[in-house]
């Protein structure tokens, strides 16, 4: 026998951290659910109406208009409901009158929605007559594909999720791999960047003016021509300057993550958790009525049950109290997520005055310290949860950026960084672009240090494409 401590976390607190770390449509989603299964809880519409009837409205500030301070120093109205909501709420859609001059919604709005990468191909596919088996693999090809499109799985982890006999051949993977690759949108289920160019040129018409040459340089040359050594190219092509000129134009005219199309449009749908707006000079953070709990608990069933004198260990009496758990902890999840808000709106005024550019460096631990709370708190509160603000409706740890050191001894973020890199190549000659190395020199001009790998790593997680393939004739 042993004397031994253990920690563990009581129902109620197992349910705090739940509610803590779910966005705002899982929150929602879990707060339905429980209305609908505990007899305590009803759903509460005063608040939501009392928000309406005083014309409440959760748009943020436009950046281009003037704030109150800036005009007579009073708040300005309210502006006009807009019909859906802009953030959460119930979907309306447009609106039709019926035969009886009733109004009532459109159908045809509620139907439409926008298909991601993976439903797309999946739609495609039903088009094919496939036995069984390849259409598993080809279903299975697809549900692998990266957000850029590609296939960056090997073949044997793919395998290691299926569970048929016997197992599938590399020729069977393959068979599977080039139907995926040629249905509608060229370029998808590649497994490089060279292929997956290989696979738009192909489906060009041959007559294709640069054509075989491009096709050549996607398959064996492409570092040569990221290097941009065109004396080396003519020598290995046997070709002229024209005719390497006219088949580097077509390859930088092909898209190199054809997946992000459908990312671009994408289907989820992010509900803000507390708006940011501008009055009287000062950033002030409201929680966004949208997603303000509308629950509480039923008096009239908790008074009944108490005159009932029932036993405390009946089911009904755990109901009673995991309603009032649940709308206490409904509460603390809120008021957490309000005061990180407040820190994070604290810290970086700077961004919400001036831009991406003047982010200033944060960590978690600054303010779990400052808020008297545990660092995994605060990361809970700030995953999956949104701000939305005058330049935008910003993810809570986009705040967050890691400390880089300045020439000067100062300090600037990494997101800093990013947007300036951002403008610089924004600001470049569209028929020289700036490669890497000279966005490298340019930071330094400007007192930011950073290895070149490091620009060409910020580069890529803004989906900005490379020199070679931004430049245009």
């Amino acid at each position: 026998m042993r004397v031994r401590q253990q920690l563990s976390l009581t129902p109620r607190l197992q349910q705090s951290v739940k509610l803590l770390q779910m966005s705002a449509l899982e929150f929602t989603q879990e707060l339905q659910q429980a209305i609908a299964n505990n007899p305590f809880l009803e759903e509460d519409d005063q608040d939501a109406s009392a928000a309406a009837q005083a014309g409440e409205s959760i748009l943020p500030v436009d950046r281009n208009a003037a704030s109150p301070d800036e005009a007579d120093g009073t708040p300005e109205p309210p502006p006009p409901a807009f019909d859906p909501e802009p953030y959460g709420g119930s979907y309306a859609g447009t609106r039709t009158r019926d035969d009886d001059g009733e109004d009532r919604p459109d159908i045809g709005q509620w139907t439409h929605s926008s298909m991601g990468l993976h439903d797309y191909l999946h739609q495609q596919l039903c088009g094919y007559r496939l036995g069984d088996r390849d259409r598993l693999l080809a279903e299975i090809i697809i549900e692998a594909l990266d957000e850029d499109g590609y296939l960056r799985q090997d073949f044997d982890d793919l395998a290691a999720t299926l569970s048929v006999q016997p197992a599938p051949t590399h020729d069977e993977w393959m068979v599977a791999l080039t139907l995926v690759q040629h249905l509608d949108s060229p370029g998808l289920a590649a497994r490089s960047l060279g292929e997956c160019l290989h696979l738009q040129l192909a489906a060009q018409r041959e007559a294709t003016p640069g054509r075989a040459l491009a096709m050549a340089i996607a398959d064996r040359y492409l570092d040569l021509m990221a290097r941009r050594e065109t004396a080396e190219l003519r020598r290995r092509l046997g070709c002229n300057d024209e005719e390497l000129a006219v088949a580097c134009r077509l390859i930088r005219s092909l898209t190199p993550r054809p997946g992000f199309a459908f990312s671009e449009e994408g289907t989820d749908h992010i509900v803000p958790d507390v708006i940011v707006r501008k009055i009287r000079n000062k950033w002030v953070i409201s929680t966004n009525p949208a997603v303000m709990p509308k629950a509480r608990l039923h008096q009239a069933y908790a008074n009944l049950f108490r005159k009932a004198r029932c036993d405390d260990r009946a089911p009904l009496a755990q109901e009673l109290q995991e309603a009032r758990w649940l709308i206490r902890n409904v509460e603390q999840r809120f008021t957490t997520i309000q005061r990180v808000a407040e820190a994070i709106v604290a810290h970086q005024r700077t961004f919400f005055d001036y831009g991406e550019i003047a982010l200033k460096p944060l960590v978690l631990r600054k303010v779990a310290e400052e808020l008297d709370l545990h660092e995994s708190t605060v990361s809970r509160a700030t995953n999956n949860k949104y701000m939305a603000t005058p330049r935008g409706v910003f993810e809570f740890k986009h705040f967050f950026s890691r400390e880089l050191a300045t020439e000067t001894g100062g300090r600037c973020s990494a997101a800093a960084v990013r947007a300036l890199i951002r403008d610089m190549i924004a600001a470049e000659n569209r028929r020289d672009p700036l490669s890497d190395v000279s966005l490298t020199r340019m930071l330094a001009e400007q007192g930011v240090v950073v290895a070149r790998r490091t620009v060409t790593k910020y580069r890529d997680l803004m989906k900005l494409p490379p020199a070679e393939l931004r430049k245009q004739p």
